[in-house]
């Protein structure tokens, strides 16, 4: 008993060493932000500064980061639940019915993803010029929508959870294919649904380049783009602006990991119980 007690001790003490070390970084961004340039030059220090508001005020001269904060939030919501539903209701489709081409289909998925989305910018711009959606968000929202890797991800998580007779019995009670899909398919895929929604925000979130290329009016830029434009102008080298951009930058990305972290745990603590 004493053996098992010193062993699970060791175990806690190395996790919240591990939990300390990964908490680190976030406290030295957040101290190094209320200290100025010089302080920080001269090293690191547990204690924070007094620079706080003459930092914010040097960012908010040259940007306005609130309003690239708003701007990253619409286009990451709007995605992760337009994603998620529609990447669901796909891998739906494929996992649940047998279609004329479906194979074909699901080949020329698992390529694309394997193809860099880089290497269609320039035709991508050229085709927003073409249809006028420069300068929009709408090149932001529509394309990540169509998601190979979530498709593809949720498509095996349904096809190795959901069992045949739960759809032949919805059938047989008159639910039409939407209603299933609803109420039988969805509710099981959430655990999955979930995972890929924390990294469609972040990959949304941090997204650069191609808001970079398709936008142009500084009150439509989203915060990396802004963050971009703040390491190029005189204010980088007042560093203590940065670290405040930084922070400000990275507290949505940690809110949606927790948020959906709970709702990860908590669906998988739900299918446990009911099986």
């Amino acid at each position: 008993m004493s053996k098992k007690l010193n062993i699970k001790t060791v175990v806690y003490v190395f996790l919240i060493l591990v939990t300390l070390v990964s908490a680190l970084p976030f406290y030295m961004m957040i101290i190094n932000a209320t200290r100025d340039t010089k302080d920080i030059l001269m090293g690191f220090t547990f204690l924070p500064g007094s620079a706080l508001l003459e930092n914010y005020r040097t960012m908010m001269e040259y940007v306005n980061i609130w309003n690239g904060f708003k701007n990253s939030l619409i286009v990451s919501v709007l995605v992760t639940v337009l994603s998620g539903y529609f990447s669901a209701l796909t891998a739906f489709g494929f996992a649940v019915y047998n279609f004329k081409g479906k194979q074909p289909l699901f080949i020329f998925m698992l390529l694309m993803m394997m193809v860099p989305g880089q290497l269609g910018l320039i035709g991508f711009y050229e085709l927003n010029r073409f249809i006028g959606t420069l300068d929009t968000f709408i090149p932001l929202i529509v394309p990540a929508i169509a998601s190979p890797f979530v498709v593809f991800f949720l498509r095996q998580y349904l096809a190795s959870t959901l069992h045949p007779s739960l759809l032949e019995a919805a059938r047989i009670d008159g639910a039409g294919e939407l209603k299933i899909f609803h109420t039988v398919a969805l509710p099981i895929m959430m655990p999955a649904v979930a995972t890929m929604s924390i990294f469609t925000f972040i990959g949304s979130w941090n997204n650069y380049i191609v808001p970079l290329v398709v936008l142009f009016s500084p009150e439509k830029f989203t915060v990396p783009v802004l963050m971009g434009f703040l390491k190029g102008s005189q204010v980088a080298q007042n560093l203590g602006s940065m670290y405040i951009g930084i922070a400000i930058s990275v507290v949505p990305i940690m809110v949606a990991f927790l948020f959906f972290s709970k709702y990860i745990i908590s669906s998988i603590s739900a299918g446990s119980i009911k099986g």
